[in-house]
């Protein structure tokens, strides 16, 4: 039998390490951080435990890494969601779906996010993988479509509002509005409200909706 060819064996290789994010996400949204283990990532991903040090230092960094690749893939999809976004304004929609994007992350997946801008604060910090950059060069993408004269710069203030908008989203006994949050970030950028993908208007409570919340 002939030896793989290289580009065979590199794409097997990213399949395989593709496989371990997806487990990554998955367990973690299910169980929480501290209840998935490594073993059970490799079990739903259908790799060998060891695979997983070969890619990956840490659970903390392969944790990043997933949430990192999921946040990569929902700003793609919304980015290429029909209508594609087209005019003179076509920056602003641009940057309101990523910003859209990112938020939905956080109200769809409480426990996966939680977990992640936790794992932010402890040792390993930040962690510098090639799905945070594939992240951030959609990113300074949007940013640049907008009309920012310094990408570079700019960026990272980005990334610092989206991930406290984040942490704001979830922050248990002081949770904001998604919806909030959203307007804030879009005051910032000058984007007008129906840019993105708006969230539906909350019902109107009615007189009697409104003396339960009094009463409660």
């Amino acid at each position: 039998m002939s030896p793989r060819r290289p580009a065979v064996n590199a794409e097997l290789r990213r399949r395989s390490r593709e496989r371990l994010l997806s487990a990554t996400v998955e367990l973690v949204a299910e169980r929480g951080y501290e209840a998935t283990t490594l073993g059970d990532i490799a079990d739903r991903s259908g790799s060998a435990r060891g695979l997983i040090s070969y890619y990956f230092p840490g659970k903390r960094h392969l944790l990043q890494s997933a949430v990192h690749r999921l946040m990569h893939l929902r700003i793609e999809e919304a980015l290429n969601r029909e209508p594609a976004p087209q005019g003179p304004r076509a920056g602003d929609e641009q940057l309101a779906r990523a910003i859209d994007a990112v938020l939905g992350i956080a109200v769809d997946q409480p426990v996966l996010m939680r977990a992640h801008m936790a794992g932010l604060l402890q040792q390993e910090g930040f962690v510098h993988c090639v799905e945070q950059q594939r992240l951030g060069t959609l990113l300074r993408g949007a940013l640049v479509a907008h009309g920012s004269p310094a990408p570079e710069a700019d960026y990272p203030i980005l990334r610092a509002l989206l991930m406290g908008a984040v942490v704001a989203v979830l922050l248990p006994g002081a949770a904001l509005p998604a919806a909030r949050l959203r307007a804030e970030l879009f005051d910032r950028y000058r984007l007008d409200w129906e840019r993105g993908f708006p969230p539906a208007p909350e019902p109107d409570p009615g007189p009697e909706g409104l003396l339960r919340h009094a009463a409660g």
